[in-house]
């Protein structure tokens, strides 16, 4: 399909039809599309300076910075401003090698970090991985909310555990709560860093800025991307000032990450969500969404947090992307199992429109038996 405008969760194809994006652009657009906050923040910021790099100070990048780390949880108050998840995670795998000298990374299966070549090494996705081997030594990989799998997987050699706190791509798969606070305590305790991949479950998806923040467990880094800055390409890593002193001029750096076009978009997002009460508005729309959805016959299972959401249904989930797109929504599908449809809406979304998606959905699964 093409698309050619969208506004709030809406977006509209050539032709002047429009769809409800329960999608998101892969989770981007937090604030729904063309916010105006968002479009006044990039556009006030053009008018003053497109773009120069981040050797020199920039009030815009000073700004988005300051509002990123007094929204991370504990001593993450470090950020390397980067373009994007994989970029993100890449820094993230190189500043853990760097300050433990050890080059040893434990991941999880069915976890998804990125495309480039050190994201794609610890990728437990086989897909994705297998046509590009042989990728970095060193990787294994542990399974996913079993602690016991993960104390199996490290080694003398481990540097950090990465990991994304819901598992989306795979199916909106969760672990259990307290895997977070004992996986946070083993780290601790074998000397390992913890990387939380918060690409799709931060800026507010799961009711909290973070999921860690949402699990009560303050990793070692954060890396961000997708809706940091509601749709502008932008990526970070957050890190203790600890790690970030072990970093030395010139040891790693990116052209375009921290542009002022992208801080000035950052800013904007970061700034929306909290004085717009968004994260109090997640909780009781995921509460909402459990309570519908748990009622639909075809429906097997709802996973996820907040709005980040999976359907486990008992026919190909291909099938029903396919009929709620004739009936206007537009929803994802999962790589790992093929009957998982996936839902990241805005945090703008409304009751109406889940209700609405509601509707639709039993009528698409009445009309497909």
């Amino acid at each position: 399909m093409a698309i050619v405008r969208g506004e709030g969760i809406k977006v509209w194809d050539p032709e002047g039809r429009s769809y409800t994006d329960l999608y998101g652009g892969h989770a981007v657009t937090v604030l729904g599309h063309s916010h105006p906050a968002l479009v006044e923040a990039i556009t006030e910021q053009s008018r003053k300076l497109i773009f120069y790099s981040n050797a020199v100070y920039s009030d815009v990048r000073a700004r988005a910075c300051k509002r990123l780390v007094e929204a991370a949880p504990g001593k993450l108050k470090k950020v390397f401003m980067c373009n994007s998840g994989t970029e993100a995670n890449e820094t993230a795998l190189k500043m853990a090698r760097k300050y433990t000298g050890k080059n040893g990374i434990v991941a999880m299966k069915e976890g998804f970090h990125g495309r480039t070549v050190a994201s794609l090494s610890v990728t437990g996705i086989d897909r994705y991985r297998n046509q590009f081997a042989p990728l970095l030594e060193g990787t294994r990989f542990a399974e996913f909310g079993n602690m016991d799998s993960v104390r199996d997987a490290v080694d003398g050699n481990t540097a950090a555990v990465i990991l994304e706190p819901v598992q989306s791509m795979a199916g909106m798969r969760t672990a259990p709560p307290e895997f977070f606070g004992e996986l946070r305590e083993y780290c601790v305790e074998k000397d390992i860093l913890l990387i939380f991949d918060e690409i799709q479950t931060g800026f507010g998806r799961m009711g909290k800025m973070f999921a860690a923040q949402y699990y009560n467990v303050t990793p070692d880094m954060i890396t961000c991307a997708k809706g940091i800055a509601g749709g502008f390409p932008a990526g970070a890593v957050l890190l203790t000032d600890e790690m970030g002193e072990t970093i030395a001029m010139g040891e790693h750096g990116s052209t375009f990450g921290g542009g002022p076009l992208a801080c000035a978009a950052m800013e904007a997002t970061l700034k929306t969500i909290r004085l717009d009460g968004l994260l109090a508005r997640v909780k009781d729309l995921g509460d909402h969404i459990q309570q519908l959805f748990n009622t639909v016959d075809r429906v097997k299972e709802v996973r996820g947090v907040g709005l980040l959401r999976g359907f486990k249904f008992d026919i190909p989930a291909k099938e029903v992307q396919k009929g709620l797109m004739e009936k206007g929504f537009i929803v994802g599908t999962a790589v790992s199992e093929p009957d998982v449809i996936r839902i990241m809406p805005p945090l703008i979304t409304a009751k109406d429109d889940i209700d609405e998606f509601y509707r639709s959905m039993e009528k698409l699964l009445t009309e497909m038996n």
